[in-house]
C-alpha cells in the first residue's frame, strides 16, 4: 500500500487544517502521531495524521504539519493539546515517535521515505503490498 506524506505546512495557522481534516475524515482515521526532534538543542514537533484509503484505493495519506511547534514534555502547547484532544474524541491516542530532524536531509523527500520507514517498521502504517 503506498503511503505519501502531503505538508500542510509549519503548524501554526495550518494545525486548524489538520484538525478540520481528522473531523471530517473520521470514518478513515488510521493513526496520529507526534514527531518529536532536535535542532541545535531545540525540541520540535510535527503532527501528523494516516488516514485509510478510499474505496478501492491503495492509496493512503498521511498529513503532516512539519517542525513548527516548540516540544516540552511537561508542558504542552495550545496546538499540542488541540491535537491530542481532537484525537482523543475518536477515543484513540496519538504516537509519539522520537525522529531526525528534516534539517540533515538534502530534500523533504528523502526525509519523508525515512519517516515511511519507521512508521512501517514499527507497523503504524501497513507495509507496501
Amino acid at each position: 500500500m503506498p503511503q505519501q506524506f502531503i505538508e500542510l505546512g509549519e503548524g501554526y495557522g495550518d494545525v486548524y487544517e489538520l484538525l478540520e481534516i481528522v473531523r471530517t475524515n473520521q470514518d478513515r482515521f488510521h493513526q496520529a502521531f507526534i514527531l518529536t526532534s532536535t535542532k541545535e538543542e531545540k525540541k520540535f514537533a510535527s503532527l501528523a495524521v494516516a488516514l485509510k484509503p478510499v474505496g478501492d484505493s491503495k492509496f493512503m495519506p498521511i498529513y503532516i504539519c512539519r517542525e513548527g511547534i516548540p516540544f516540552n514534555e511537561e508542558q504542552p502547547s495550545k496546538r499540542q493539546k488541540m491535537f491530542e484532544e481532537s484525537i482523543k474524541q475518536l477515543d484513540r491516542k496519538a504516537v509519539v515517535v522520537e525522529i531526525k530532524h528534516s534539517s540533515i536531509f538534502s530534500e523533504s523527500k528523502l526525509f519523508y521515505q525515512y519517516l515511511i520507514g519507521i512508521m512501517r517498521l514499527y507497523h503504524y502504517i501497513p507495509a507496501l503490498v
